[in-house]
């Protein structure tokens, strides 16, 4: 082990009344942040040229009770099974989209997938578009609204012959707005059997 050439410094050797004067520097922080406290924080700065405004209240989102959907279900009625809220037209106003299906005793009903908005004036949600039809026979899962966008994974069947218990078909969906419409995308390549 190779020496210093330099000697020892006096405050390398810690002794009490160090240990003495770290706590009392400590304790006098510690006491002057009680006394002395930041301003309040703001949503808004004020600054040249800016003026005091307040965010607009967050609208909520469309509600699906009392929604009629347009699925025929018979003498059972619609069920939502699943649902997201989000803004995906980019106007500031959450939209809610459901999966819903009619409420069969039996067997797997295909699903619908409906999205709702409200008009400005009116508090009753109204369906407006169509994502998946019931009568192209679908099951949907790994239903997420993210970004603007509706994601989920199709179940579906090859053939008329496949029984509705098992669908044979898996294919991932993607649906955005793009100003008049909705438009499906699906990866290539990620249909499945």
């Amino acid at each position: 082990m190779q020496q210093s050439a330099v000697p020892e410094l006096a405050h390398t050797r810690t002794r009490p009344i160090h240990w003495v004067a770290t706590a009392t520097a400590v304790a006098g922080v510690v006491a002057l942040s009680s006394v002395v406290q930041p301003g309040s924080a703001t949503a808004a700065q004020s600054g040249p040229g800016t003026t005091g405004r307040t965010a607009p209240a967050a609208a909520a989102p469309p509600s699906t009770t009392g929604v009629k959907f347009p699925l025929a279900c018979g003498p059972v009625k619609a069920v939502v099974a699943k649902k997201a809220t989000g803004d995906l037209d980019g106007d500031g106003r959450p939209e809610t989209v459901a999966v819903v299906h009619c409420d069969a005793p039996m067997g797997t009903p295909p699903d619908g997938v409906y999205v709702l908005t409200r008009a400005a004036d009116s508090d009753t949600p109204r369906v407006v578009a169509t994502l998946v039809e019931p009568r192209e026979r679908l099951t949907v899962t790994d239903f997420t609204l993210r970004a603007q966008a509706v994601s989920a994974t199709l179940l579906g069947y090859s053939s008329d012959t496949v029984p509705s218990c098992c669908p044979d078909v898996k294919t991932p969906a993607k649906w955005r707005w793009n100003g008049n419409a909705f438009l499906r995308s699906t990866p290539a390549g990620a249909h499945s059997v």
